[in-house]
């Protein structure tokens, strides 16, 4: 009997044909999960390949950074000789860090700062920013110390500074909880939401001011986004606004542009050792130190004025000539006087260094055409001695420079807060107390910015008193505010490739008082781009 089921089961050829095709599908399948990988795995090596040059970018900022603090170790002669940390595109534009041979070619870095042209800021330079020309916020309760109002002045200088902020912020940073004229305390912060207390302390950093009342973010950083000192296309233009004094100034970057907590000096000579000091205890030390640098005479008066305080009478004095060094515990000096007569010999002044010191020496310019009055040998009343540091612009260039260098009324080894007239703006020149604007633009009008640059030799404050642009008066107003030179100093570090590829930026500030230069202040800034294009960074094509 014939079976007429019917076979349903597919016949070897499909069965092949089946399977044929399951295998094209997961050929398929693995050629574009390979293909897949392939391109995962390109993209995480162009990733990593990015991602390490970010790092390599970063330490060919640090690379600056690091040459940057071993320049200022060397000091300020050798600073100069290599052409100067002010303006020095030799020693800091574009300089070669990485082998050139690197996938990413040459790799440099650049440091950048904000130019002062007229005293205005205005473009851009290579080299470092000297924190002394900006003013110290944390040194404003110390100057208000010694000039009461000071701290509200200065403030004041800034460009759109009211007397309720200014006073706000002195507030903040008092140790009092009593509020100033205008100012603001406790009382108005704990109301706040949330409420916070004020700091009744010293700043940490300039940020922190957009807590105090009245700092808003505009006021505190302008129009410059990305932080490159300009203001770039799509960023929002920012009118000049003025300063107490009536001048403009320019708000591009805010407050931020004329505000640091770090400006100070070395308290030393030129040639790095300390300055003495002479208001120290000890006479005998005092005299030899003094004699060794400005002679006998100059030690001798120093001695006498301390030990007999000053005098303002108008009757003939008498100078102090060659002196015997110390034997004993005392000096011998001989006494001449101005006006020679039969009746007025000669005579011979003992200085005891037993004797006690009854006068403090508030500024080294209190020695300039002072006047003591002391007991001598062979003379009946006390004679008035004249300084041999003469009150006359025209013979105060052949000591000043000298004495300003060789002598200090501060006994700390650092000064704070003092202000570099050589470079500062108009901003901050005009917001010193005792400043006058027509003193400001003459400073402005005569000084040079660069110190290598500077062939007159303004090496001291004094340059302003010697070249008679203030009277002697008028410059021991000043001195406790003004400076020519300070020892902290910031700078934009931006670490590049020749080829392209990321850029990384640091705003770092280094503080050089001390043996070896340490870095007190750090921000990257490389999210806010490049900043810069490549040819003004140094790139070589």
């Amino acid at each position: 009997m014939t079976d007429c089921r019917t076979d349903l089961r597919p016949s070897r050829a499909a069965r092949r044909g089946l399977v044929l095709v399951l295998v094209l599908v997961v050929v398929a399948i693995l050629a574009l999960v390979s293909l897949a990988f392939a391109e995962l795995m390109r993209t995480e090596r162009a990733a990593a390949q990015v991602a390490a040059e970010r790092v390599q970018a970063r330490l060919l900022a640090e690379s600056g950074i690091a040459f940057t603090r071993q320049l200022l170790a060397r000091g300020p002669q050798w600073q100069d000789d290599l052409g100067g940390i002010h303006e020095n595109a030799a020693q800091f534009r574009g300089v070669l860090v990485l082998d050139p041979t690197g996938p990413a070619g040459p790799g440099r870095f650049t440091v950048v700062s904000p130019g002062v042209e007229a005293g205005e800021y205005a473009g851009l330079r290579f080299g470092l920013e000297d924190e002394s020309t900006r003013l110290n916020l944390n040194a404003l309760l110390l100057l208000e110390q010694t000039v009461p109002g000071a701290g509200r002045e200065l403030l004041l200088g800034l460009p759109g500074m009211t007397v309720d902020i200014a006073d706000a912020i002195l507030d903040w940073m008092d140790l009092d909880d009593e509020p100033r004229e205008f100012g603001a305390e406790l009382d108005y912060y704990a109301v706040q939401v949330p409420p916070y207390a004020p700091k009744n302390g010293p700043l940490e950093t300039v940020e922190e001011l957009l807590l105090v009342r009245g700092v808003t973010p505009w006021l505190l950083f302008g129009g410059d986004a990305n932080r490159n000192f300009l203001l770039d296309p799509g960023e929002p233009i920012v009118e000049p606004m003025a300063t107490a004094s009536g001048s403009l100034a320019s708000m591009d970057r805010g407050w931020s542009a004329y505000l640091t907590l770090f400006s100070k000096e070395r308290n030393r000579q030129a040639d790095g050792s300390p300055r003495i000091d002479v208001n120290q205890q000890d006479l005998e030390t005092l005299y030899l130190e003094v004699e060794e640098i400005l002679g006998p005479q100059a030690a001798a008066f120093i001695i006498a004025y301390r030990q007999n305080r000053p005098y303002s009478g108008a009757e003939a004095g008498w100078t102090i000539g060659e002196g015997e060094s110390p034997a004993e515990g005392s000096v011998r000096a001989f006494l001449s006087p101005l006006v020679e007569s039969e009746e007025t010999p000669s005579a011979e002044l003992v200085i005891d260094f037993s004797g006690r010191a009854r006068t403090r020496i508030d500024t080294v310019l209190d020695l300039v055409g002072a006047r003591t009055r002391v007991n001598v040998e062979g003379q009946q009343e006390p004679v008035v001695v004249d300084s041999p540091f003469i009150e006359d612009t025209a013979l105060m260039p052949a000591y000043l420079p000298a004495m300003m260098d060789a002598l200090t009324a501060v006994a700390e080894p650092v000064i704070p807060g003092r202000i570099n007239i050589n470079q500062a703006p108009r901003v901050i020149l005009e917001g010193i107390p005792g400043m006058r604007i027509d003193l400001v633009d003459a400073i402005i009008a005569n000084r040079v910015q660069d110190p290598v640059q500077d062939t007159v030799g303004r090496d001291h404050e004094t340059w302003i008193l010697s070249e008679g642009l203030v009277s002697l008066e008028e410059m021991k107003a000043l001195i406790p505010f003004v400076t020519v030179r300070g020892d902290v100093y910031r700078g934009q570090f931006v670490g590049f490739f020749d080829e392209g590829g990321p850029i990384a930026r640091i705003e770092v500030v280094i503080d050089a008082t001390e043996s070896y230069p340490r870095v007190v202040f750090w921000r990257e800034i490389s999210h806010l781009g490049p900043g810069y294009p490549p040819d003004f960074l140094g790139v070589e094509w």
